[in-house]
C-alpha cells in the first residue's frame, strides 16, 4: 500500500504539472498573438505569427486531450486491475511461460496503438491539413502503419523474446545481461537505419550536381567530416515542414536534407544548417547523448532487476503476480506503464542539457559557416513551421529541447559580430 501512495502522489503530481504548464503556455501564446515580436516585425508577418499562435494553440489543446486519455489507460492498467485482469486471461488461455509474456506485451502494445490510432489521424488529416502543413494520403498513413508494425514484428518480437528468456534463466543478473544486449542492439540499429530501414518508408536521391553540392562539399573539408554521401528524401511526400540531419555511424554515415528544406532554402542558408547539425557531431554531442542513454539504461534495469523480486511491486499496482515465477513479462509491462510518471519529474534538466548543445552547435556554424544565414534560415523555418516566436518561460524552460527564438537568434548575432569567419560566406 505504501508504493500505491507513492505512486498515485507522484501521477496526480505530473498530470496536474503537464496540465498547469499546457494551459500557461496556451496563456501566453494568445495572449502575445496579436503582435509581432519587435526584433521579428521586419521579417514575419502579423498573419503568419497569428497562423503560428493558432497552431501552437491547437496542438497543445489536442496534447491535453491526449494526456487525459493516456493518465486515464495508465490507472485502468494499473489501480484499476486491467492488467491483471488481461494477464489472468492471458494465462488462463496460454499457459505460464514465455510465449504467455510475450502475448501480454503485445497485447498492451495493441491496445495503446488502438487508443492513439484517432489522435494521430486527427493530427494529421485536420489539424495538420488545417494549417497547410499535410501532403500524406489517407493510403500512405496506412501503408506507413502497416510497415511500421511489421518492421516492429520483425525486430522487436525476437528481442523481446532473447530478454524475457534471459529475466526466466540468467539469474539475479539478468538485467545486466540485457542491458549488454540492449547496448548491442541500439548500436546495431544506428548502422543499420541508413541503408536498410529509412529506405522502407522515403525515397532517397543523391544531391545532383550542382553550387548547393559544391558548397556543401567545401563545407565538409572545412569540417573534416567524412560521409557515406549526400541525399535528399522525398519529405515532401508527408509534409511541408522542412530539416536535414545526419545519421548512422562509422563509415555509413549520412548526410540527409528534406526537399521541402531545398525548395525554400537558399545555398548559403541550405550550408548553414547543415553546419549546425556538423556542430553536434564534432561537438561530441552525439556520442555524450548516447553515453548518457546507455547510462539510464543501465539504471532502469538495475531498477527493474531489484523490483521485479519484490512482491509489493506487484500488489502495490493491482496485481496478482504468478506464485511459480514466470513473471518477467508482467514486470516489464508494469515498469514500462509506471516508469514514465517518475521519469517526467528529470525532463528539465534533458531539455536544459539539449538547450546547451543547440547554442553549441550554432557557436560552430556561425565558425565554419555563416551566423548571418543560419539566422536567416532559422527565420524562414520559423515561418514555414508556424514555430511560435513567444513561448512561456517556464513550459521552455521544463520542455524545450531548443533555445526560444528571440535568444537563439540573438545570440547567433552576437556570434555574427565576434567571429571573423560569420562576417559573410565569401570569407569561408
Amino acid at each position: 500500500m505504501t508504493f500505491t501512495i507513492i505512486f498515485l502522489a507522484a501521477f496526480l503530481l505530473s498530470f496536474g504539472l503537464r496540465h498547469w504548464l499546457a494551459q500557461r503556455q496556451i496563456r501566453h501564446v494568445a495572449k502575445h498573438r496579436d503582435a509581432v515580436p519587435q526584433e521579428f516585425a521586419e521579417k514575419i508577418t502579423l498573419a503568419d505569427h497569428q497562423k503560428a499562435a493558432d497552431y501552437t494553440i491547437a496542438k497543445l489543446r489536442l496534447g491535453i486531450l491526449e494526456n487525459g486519455l493516456s493518465a486515464f489507460m495508465l490507472i485502468a492498467f494499473t489501480l484499476l486491475g486491467g492488467l491483471d485482469l488481461l494477464n489472468q486471461f492471458l494465462q488462463k488461455s496460454l499457459g505460464s511461460g514465455i510465449g504467455e509474456q510475450m502475448a501480454l506485451l503485445c497485447s498492451i502494445f495493441v491496445i495503446s496503438s488502438l487508443v492513439d490510432l484517432p489522435f494521430s489521424w486527427y493530427k494529421q488529416f485536420h489539424l495538420e491539413d488545417g494549417f497547410g502543413f499535410n501532403r500524406m494520403t489517407p493510403k500512405l498513413f496506412w501503408l506507413d502503419m502497416l510497415k511500421g508494425l511489421a518492421l516492429g514484428a520483425a525486430i522487436g518480437l525476437p528481442l523481446l523474446w532473447l530478454v524475457l528468456s534471459l529475466m526466466a534463466k540468467a539469474g539475479d543478473l539478468w538485467w545486466l545481461w540485457t542491458w549488454a544486449v540492449w547496448t548491442v542492439f541500439n548500436a546495431l540499429l544506428l548502422w543499420l537505419f541508413p541503408t536498410f530501414i529509412a529506405p522502407l518508408f522515403n525515397k532517397f536521391k543523391a544531391l545532383e550536381d550542382g553550387p548547393l553540392k559544391t558548397q556543401i562539399e567545401a563545407l565538409l573539408r572545412r569540417c573534416d567530416f567524412a560521409s557515406q554521401g549526400l541525399f535528399v528524401m522525398d519529405g515532401s511526400k508527408r509534409s511541408a515542414h522542412g530539416n536535414a540531419y545526419f545519421t548512422g555511424i562509422g563509415k555509413a554515415k549520412r548526410i540527409v536534407f528534406f526537399d521541402t528544406l531545398i525548395e525554400k532554402l537558399t545555398p548559403g542558408e541550405v550550408e548553414a544548417v547543415l553546419a549546425h547539425e556538423l556542430g553536434h557531431y564534432k561537438c561530441h554531442h552525439i556520442r555524450k547523448r548516447l553515453i548518457v542513454s546507455f547510462a539510464l539504461s543501465f539504471v532502469m534495469l538495475a531498477i527493474l532487476g531489484w523490483i521485479s523480486n519484490q512482491t509489493w511491486f506487484y500488489a502495490d499496482l493491482g496485481v496478482i503476480p504468478n506464485p511459480n515465477g514466470n513473471n518477467g513479462g508482467l514486470a516489464l509491462a508494469l515498469f514500462m506503464l509506471v516508469a514514465p510518471v517518475f521519469g517526467f519529474f528529470f525532463t528539465p534538466l534533458g531539455s536544459l542539457a539539449s538547450r546547451k548543445h543547440e547554442y553549441e552547435a550554432d557557436g560552430f556554424a556561425a565558425e565554419k559557416s555563416s551566423a548571418n544565414d543560419l539566422v536567416s534560415a532559422l527565420v524562414k523555418l520559423y515561418q514555414d513551421n508556424a514555430s511560435t516566436l513567444t513561448p512561456d518561460p517556464l513550459y521552455t524552460a521544463f520542455y524545450s529541447s531548443h533555445p526560444p527564438a528571440p535568444l537563439r537568434i540573438a545570440n547567433l548575432h552576437q556570434l555574427d559580430h565576434s567571429t571573423p569567419l560569420a562576417q559573410s560566406p565569401a570569407t569561408n
